[in-house]
């Protein structure tokens, strides 16, 4: 691993920290909220909206660029930090887990979409149906075209629920695929994380979690939640496999969450998040706000002329009122979804500066229980 690299512990409470990460292209405040910027763009976004916003890190995905633009062009651009103008880290996720979720819909001659093989996973893709062929080898040959900071190996993300035989020959399977990815792996300027399957068996995660850490890789991440169980079983997982986690390494938790489920999981010990919740749900007019979530198009926000959240700094809350956001959304507006989406990646970099800070301060139970109550 490159020099360019290290994670360091400032602060902690309990389980939860404030680290420092370092990368080849900048430092990293953590806990950290990582944007999904599926195709290379965070949507309804530019990357000097986020640079204001503070936003650290973006996500991007090796399943959608190796569709679109295709790995050739990225690779003749200089990799993906030059492609898409981004001089921050970036990660980059192996394509698994839209593999296994995408593919799964049926074609239009309703054939299956995917066939897990021992030598790698056979998909159709969601756009046109043809036939694709992802190895761990493929996948960090992508990655390490793309030149992302942090790269994700192959793992297979089962269902919720599922049988603990498939789960356990899930479990082996995506630890030979790494062993596979580990060995394949040529830049030392990218830092691969091993990724913590087992679906929701505590005896599974752990062996995971175990098996995981023996390969000594730069971090951990933690795979195959928020698919649908309860918060109870997802939290109770995150417990479970971190206390198999070495102290001094980034965790990440993949795919999650939304803000209660960011604060319950740091408190269980994890730096890392992304989800799609934040843009996502700022498209559909539903914003975060200090008092709860709202949906900006409800009828009674027509003649609402304060700001979407009274605590919020952010350029929209500056500027515009509620009357005059629910009128953006309901013109359908393409202002309304970059306006909203610049107020809930806000309250997002907000809530994670907060914890921050709140874990340097010792007061991050406090904290934590004004987010339960």
């Amino acid at each position: 691993m490159s020099k360019a690299f290290s994670f360091e512990i400032l602060a902690s409470e309990g389980n939860a920290r404030v680290g420092r990460l370092i990368t080849p292209h900048g430092v990293i405040e953590t806990p950290v909220f990582m944007p999904v910027g599926t195709q290379g763009t965070v949507k309804a976004m530019i990357h000097r909206l986020l640079e204001e916003i503070g936003v650290q890190v973006i996500l991007s995905n090796t399943y959608h660029l190796y569709l679109r633009p295709g790995v050739e062009v990225i690779e003749l651009a200089g990799g993906l930090h030059s492609f898409i103008g981004w001089q921050k880290p970036i990660l980059t996720d192996s394509g698994g887990f839209q593999v296994f979720s995408l593919s799964r819909r049926r074609t239009k001659d309703n054939r299956s979409g995917v066939r897990v093989l021992e030598e790698g996973v056979e998909f159709r893709d969601h756009l046109s149906g043809s036939l694709h062929f992802f190895t761990p080898e493929k996948v960090i040959d992508m990655q390490e075209v793309f030149g992302s900071d942090f790269i994700m190996p192959l793992d297979e993300c089962v269902e919720y629920p599922t049988t603990y035989t498939y789960a356990q020959a899930s479990v082996e399977r995506t630890l030979r695929w790494l062993d596979r990815s580990i060995k394949h792996k040529k830049r030392e300027d990218q830092a691969l994380f091993g990724i913590v399957q087992g679906a929701f068996f505590e005896d599974l995660r752990r062996y995971s979690a175990m098996a995981t850490v023996e390969r000594d890789l730069f971090g951990y991440a933690i795979g195959g939640l928020s698919v649908g169980e309860p918060k109870e079983i997802m939290y109770a997982m995150v417990e479970v496999v971190c206390e198999y986690l070495p102290w001094q390494k980034p965790r990440y938790l993949m795919g999650v969450g939304m803000p209660e489920d960011l604060v319950e999981c740091v408190a269980r010990g994890i730096d890392m998040f992304d989800c799609v919740a934040p843009t996502r749900m700022a498209r559909t007019g539903t914003l975060f706000t200090s008092q709860g979530k709202i949906n900006i198009t409800n009828e009674i926000y027509k003649k609402d002329f304060s700001p979407v959240d009274e605590e919020c700094n952010c350029y929209t809350c500056r500027n515009f009122t509620k009357a005059y956001l629910r009128h953006l959304y309901k013109a359908d507006e393409i202002s309304a979804y970059i306006l909203g989406t610049v107020h809930n990646l806000s309250f997002y970099h907000k809530l994670m500066k907060d914890i921050r800070t709140a874990i340097k301060e010792g007061r991050f139970e406090s904290l934590r229980r004004s987010w339960t109550v």
